[in-house]
């Protein structure tokens, strides 16, 4: 267990220090230049495994449980090419975005600690690196890097990045027992949540909170198109004073902070355009220990969170763009300037 972890934050450390320096560079080109040198690094039977054509249906096949995936393993890669793969990942991320990453993979390690085998088989080397199309700063290609508790998925078209859908878990939310206890991997998505919940009036509170108990997980699930049936159900954000409504921002930050700089800034964009058309909506219990769910909704995109499992001591977090999921707003942006 240790040797495993002290090497993922071996990798990690240097990366980290890569996705600093890279944090105000063009994301695609950064993205292009490390999925060549990750490809370049494979055999050619590895990199057959790794890649697919653009149009493969398999680039919208996404999840967050522990299975086997398509695409190449970190467990099925040399040194060298772990590295090169970390890169590919860090390329996609921030420098906070990264850290998560890669400690939500090294939690599989205190799974297995915890279960002693009695659970589903836990690995920190089962992440799956999978590309689509040929990269290129300008062309049309993604990539996705997923396994449990982790899916990002990139879509790159004409020089422009999307990173979503974007999916950061943790189990367990809280670390309560070994080496690493009090590790929260996902705390401030957790503590920035119930701060705005916790802030709101009684009346507010009866509008925001939608249901007394919490769901077992994200309602959208991992569902190809994000889509929550009717009207978007919550607390409005015009209905939120300005204590509160910076109370929002910050948990919208933290979202956005989780990519590099053209993600984010699309995405506090699309905030920016929202204006006052967001709601916040909770379920469940309000204090720590308790389960509980929150959503943000506006017109372009959702937020999801929920900790219900494991005794409320299990994550999922979710970026969707309803649009935007898998690069389709590019695309169709593409197409018809190719058309033209």
């Amino acid at each position: 267990m240790k040797a495993t972890a002290l090497r993922l934050l071996a990798i990690g450390i240097g990366i980290v220090l890569l996705a600093a320096a890279y944090s105000k560079i063009h994301s695609p080109s950064v993205m292009s230049e490390t999925a060549h040198a990750f490809l370049n690094s494979l055999t050619p039977e590895e990199r057959a495994r790794a890649t697919f054509q653009f149009t493969d249906d398999e680039r919208f096949n996404w999840h967050y449980i522990p299975k086997v995936r398509k695409g190449l393993p970190l467990k099925d890669m040399n040194s060298a090419q772990k590295h090169l793969a970390h890169a590919l990942l860090s390329a996609g991320l921030s420098q906070r975005g990264y850290i998560k990453a890669i400690t939500i993979m090294s939690l599989d390690e205190v799974l297995k600690a915890l279960e002693k085998g009695s659970g589903p088989v836990r690995d920190p080397d089962g992440y799956f690196f999978s590309v689509f199309g040929e990269p290129s700063e300008t062309g049309t290609w993604g990539y996705r890097i997923e396994g449990h508790h982790l899916s990002q998925n990139f879509t790159i078209a004409n020089g422009k990045v999307q990173g979503a859908p974007s999916f950061f878990g943790a189990n367990p939310a809280e670390v309560r027992e070994g080496p690493r206890k009090g590790l929260r991997v996902l705390g401030r998505e957790e503590d920035l949540g119930r701060a705005l919940v916790q802030s709101l009036t009684p009346e507010q509170k009866k509008v925001a909170i939608v249901e007394a108990k919490a769901p077992a997980d994200i309602l959208t699930v991992a569902s190809r198109k994000a889509a929550l049936n009717g009207q978007a159900s919550g607390l409005q954000a015009s209905k939120l004073n300005a204590h509160q409504r910076e109370l929002l921002q910050n948990l919208l930050n933290e979202y956005c902070n989780n990519m590099p700089e053209q993600i984010a800034d699309a995405r506090q964009e699309q905030i920016k355009k929202a204006g006052a058309n967001l709601y916040f909506a909770w379920e469940g219990g309000e204090q720590p220990g308790d389960p509980h769910y929150y959503r943000i909704q506006a017109p372009a995109f959702l937020v999801e969170y929920d900790d219900t499992q494991n005794g409320a001591n299990h994550i999922h977090s979710v970026w969707r763009d309803y649009e935007g999921d898998f690069g389709l707003d590019l695309l169709k942006e593409h197409y018809q300037t190719s058309h033209r």
